[in-house]
């Protein structure tokens, strides 16, 4: 499964502006996170990526309260979903995502983003470019990646990431010369990306499809 936009934080974009603790458990909750032998199959990240999952005590670390039940009616709809692969897949998610949306890559946005987030991001990317500007940048580290809010209606899953990054970014003219940022100065990122996915479909792939900042 693939999990997985970014806002507001280069030159150009800002304008655009895109936009844990568990419960005590009583013995007959279903888990957030399950054993390695338990797991199944591919995390919800593309295929391509290699993922190591963190520990399965991520959802103890990494799930405010107010996710908790929106979690756990996801797994009761999808046996198979995992806080700690979906997390993983969230950070490769965003990093993929920043990326191509510095590069231009209008082609692995519409891959990884939902049709009004990907239309916001063509968007920035065709005023840069009218601009004759390019984005120099790079994320230096993902802090933190917390699952703040998830729920389900309608077979539609949606979890809320909010993600503390450290990112350098520069933006530079026609000619290559730097007209704002730094790439030896990281600039702290907080942002909120929701990630959403109709659990009964065919396609085991969750997309982008609301960002907003912390």
């Amino acid at each position: 499964m693939l999990v997985v936009v970014l806002l507001g934080m280069v030159a150009g974009f800002l304008a655009l502006r895109l936009y844990a603790v568990l419960g005590k458990r009583t013995g007959h909750e279903q888990p957030l996170a399950r054993p390695a032998e338990e797991r199944v199959g591919v995390p919800p990240v593309p295929r391509t990526i290699d993922v190591q999952p963190e520990p399965r005590d991520v959802a103890q670390r990494h799930v405010e309260p107010a996710a908790e039940s929106g979690l756990r009616a996801i797994v009761a709809s999808d046996p198979t979903f995992d806080v700690a692969e979906f997390l993983e897949g969230a950070k490769s998610a965003y990093r993929m995502i920043l990326e191509a949306f510095w590069k231009g890559d209008r082609d692995t946005l519409a891959w990884l983003t939902e049709a009004e987030v990907q239309t916001a991001f063509a968007a920035a990317i065709d005023a840069r470019e009218e601009a004759g500007h390019t984005l120099d940048n790079r994320l230096v580290s993902i802090e933190r990646a917390v699952i703040s809010d998830a729920s389900v209606a309608g077979g539609l899953a949606r979890v809320t990431v909010r993600f503390d990054a450290d990112i350098a970014a520069v933006t530079r003219d026609a000619e290559g010369q730097v007209v704002a940022g730094s790439l030896t100065d990281a600039v702290e990122t907080h942002d909120v990306w929701t990630f959403a996915r109709m659990l009964k479909s065919g396609d085991p792939n969750w997309k982008l499809s609301d960002t907003d900042e912390a």
